[in-house]
């Protein structure tokens, strides 16, 4: 009984702290304050300016602010149209922090009215920083809204790395339980933890993924960046349909960044 009295307390201690909620402050944010028709922070972003990203996508992405473009009211605008350009069909943009803003763990989380129409592939996602020294997937990839504009009430979350990647990404789908993603504003997030990750939409937890739920190698202890696009077309969302209109948007409230306190 003497051994059970002296041990307790240490008991008693250890489960508070293991029960006790990660405290986050806002680390980084950008709310996207400027006058209508001004680029996004270059302090913040920068262009990927190109085609395919090795997906089959069918639009040149640009650093226009036809394409991408504060619209005045506290909103980055990111804008896929149908137009000849560089030899593709369709125009967009993709926004990186990469060399800018790169994080390792955290809180990340987008408000974000999502276009609709088959064919279009948003995204809000974070790719491992030392990409261009290690490659695909072994840098890792954390997709925190993937979106097939078809299906206008489904998020995918999902992690890609070596071993689990492409078609055999470790992912989950989260269904509104009303509504679409393209009439209304909704939060999608992540809380990144040094062995695990877990997506959410609306505060919703939906997926959870453990560093020994991977069947490879658990690559998200480094810095990653974040990136924001709106693909047209490619691998994950197939052809453009004849019903899906142009221009559609992507519509980003703000993306803020929390850490562990301490």
């Amino acid at each position: 009984m003497r051994r059970f009295v002296l041990l307790w307390p240490l008991l008693a201690l250890i489960s508070a702290c293991s029960t006790n909620p990660v405290e986050y402050q806002l680390v980084w944010s950008d709310e996207f304050d400027g006058p209508a028709g001004a680029a996004p922070s270059a302090e913040n972003w920068r262009y990927d300016v190109g085609t395919d990203w090795g997906n089959q996508q069918l639009e040149f992405d640009t650093d226009r602010r036809s394409n991408s473009a504060l619209d005045g009211a506290g909103r980055l605008v990111i804008t896929a149209r149908r137009e000849d350009f560089n030899g593709r069909a369709f125009t967009s943009a993709r926004l990186t922090t990469a060399g800018k803003r790169e994080f390792t763990y955290g809180r990340f989380e987008a408000r974000m009215r999502l276009p609709s129409g088959q064919g279009l592939w948003p995204a809000f996602w974070l790719l491992g920083a030392d990409i261009a020294t290690v490659g695909w997937p072994q840098t890792g990839e954390i997709d925190i809204m993937e979106y097939r504009g078809q299906e206008p009430n489904v998020n995918h979350g999902s992690l890609h790395g070596p071993g689990y990647s492409g078609g055999r990404a470790i992912t989950r789908r989260y269904t509104l339980p009303s509504g679409t993603f393209d009439t209304e504003f909704h939060t999608f997030r992540v809380d990144w933890e040094r062995r695990q990750i877990r997506f959410y939409v609306d505060d919703v937890l939906f997926h959870r993924v453990n560093a020994d739920d991977v069947p490879g190698q658990w690559v998200y202890n480094h810095p990653f960046y974040i990136i924001l696009n709106v693909a047209v077309g490619g691998t994950f969302v197939g052809p453009v349909g004849a019903n899906t209109t142009f221009p559609q948007q992507l519509v980003v409230d703000w993306v803020r960044v929390y850490q562990e306190k301490n």
